[in-house]
C-alpha cells in the first residue's frame, strides 16, 4: 500500500484522475474519509529535482497568504519510480467557465483580483541560485524562426514577424521576477465567497515580469475584455507605463505565431484553435501596427 506523506490509500474515500491541462504529471482529485479535498500530482523520478524545485516555489508563494493550492508534502514513492506532491484542492468553478456568464462589472472586479495577486506574486524576493543567466530574446527568435520554416504559416504573418525581429530588445527591460508561468483563467478557480484560488504553478520560472501577460491575449480576452482590463489596470495601479505595451506586442506576435507550431503535435483541432486566436490577435493589434491592443481602448 503506497502512503503520501500524511494520508494513505487506505484512508481515501474516492480518487478521480484530473484530465484537464496540459502538464505531463498524472494528476487525481482525492476525497479522504473525513472529507479533506486533496490534489496529487505523479511525475516520473527522472523529474524529480524539477518537481522538488517547483514545490519549493509553491511554498513561497503560499507565505503570501493568497487563496490557492497550498503544498502539504512533495516525496518519492512506488519503490523510487515516482516523485509526488500532494496540495490541498481549490473548491469552486474554473474561471474560464463561469466568466462570460457574469456583469461586466464582476468581470472586471475579478480581473483586478487576479492582477493584485499577480502582482503579490511577482514581489517575491528572488534566490540569487534561480536567475536565469540569459534572458529569452534568443529563444523566442528561434521559435519564431522554427515558425517561418513550417508549412503552418498564416496569411498576414509578414508584419507580425517583423514586429518582433524590430522590436525584441523591448523584452527584458525590466528586472526578472518569479513567474506563475500559465497566468490566466484556466487556472483560476471562482470560490463560493467571490474570491479567485491560483492552481496549477508548474510552469513557473524566473524572467520577464510582462511575459506573463500575453496569455490574457491568447486564452483570455475571447472570454471577457473587462477581465483582462481589470488584470492589467489593478497590476500596475491604474498607471500602465508605455513600455509594457510594446513588450506586450512583441510578446502577444510571437507567441500567436509560434503557438500554431507549437500545437502541431497536438493535431488538427488544436492547430485550429491556435490559428483562430492568432488571427483575432492580429485584428485586436492591427496588424501590428499598434501596440495598444483595441480591445482595451
Amino acid at each position: 500500500m503506497r502512503r503520501f506523506g500524511i494520508v494513505a490509500e487506505a484512508d481515501w474515500a474516492s480518487c478521480v484522475p484530473v484530465e484537464k491541462g496540459w502538464s505531463s504529471d498524472r494528476k487525481y482529485r482525492i476525497e479522504t474519509r473525513t472529507g479533506r479535498r486533496l490534489l496529487l500530482r505523479l511525475s516520473d523520478i527522472d523529474r524529480y529535482e524539477a518537481k522538488r524545485r517547483e514545490f519549493a516555489f509553491i511554498e513561497r508563494v503560499a507565505r503570501l497568504g493568497i487563496p490557492m493550492s497550498m503544498p502539504l508534502e512533495f516525496g518519492v514513492c512506488d519503490g523510487g519510480r515516482e516523485a509526488y506532491m500532494l496540495l490541498t484542492w481549490v473548491d469552486g468553478e474554473d474561471l474560464e467557465d463561469v466568466l462570460p456568464g457574469l456583469s461586466g462589472a464582476e468581470q472586471y472586479r475579478l480581473g483586478r483580483m487576479a492582477g493584485s495577486i499577480l502582482r503579490r506574486i511577482h514581489a517575491i524576493p528572488v534566490e540569487e541560485s534561480d536567475l536565469p543567466a540569459r534572458s529569452k530574446k534568443a529563444k523566442k527568435l528561434e521559435q519564431l524562426a522554427r515558425y517561418e520554416a513550417s508549412d503552418l504559416r498564416v496569411d498576414g504573418d509578414a508584419a507580425a514577424i517583423a514586429f518582433v525581429r524590430d522590436h525584441i530588445d523591448q523584452i527584458w527591460r525590466v528586472p526578472p521576477v518569479y513567474l506563475h508561468g500559465d497566468f490566466h483563467p484556466g487556472n483560476l478557480i471562482y470560490r463560493a465567497d467571490g474570491a479567485i484560488g491560483v492552481i496549477d504553478f508548474n510552469r513557473w520560472e524566473v524572467g520577464d515580469p510582462w511575459e506573463e501577460f500575453y496569455k490574457l491575449e491568447s486564452f483570455a480576452r475571447e472570454l471577457s475584455v473587462p477581465y483582462c482590463a481589470g488584470q492589467i489596470d489593478a497590476y500596475f495601479d491604474d498607471a500602465v507605463p508605455e513600455d509594457f505595451w510594446t513588450a506586450l506586442a512583441v510578446y502577444v506576435a510571437q507567441a500567436s505565431l509560434f503557438s500554431i507550431k507549437w500545437a502541431e503535435p497536438f493535431g488538427p483541432k488544436d492547430i485550429a484553435a491556435m490559428t483562430r486566436r492568432c488571427m483575432t490577435a492580429m485584428k485586436d493589434y492591427d496588424g501590428f501596427k499598434r501596440t495598444v491592443p483595441g480591445w482595451y481602448e
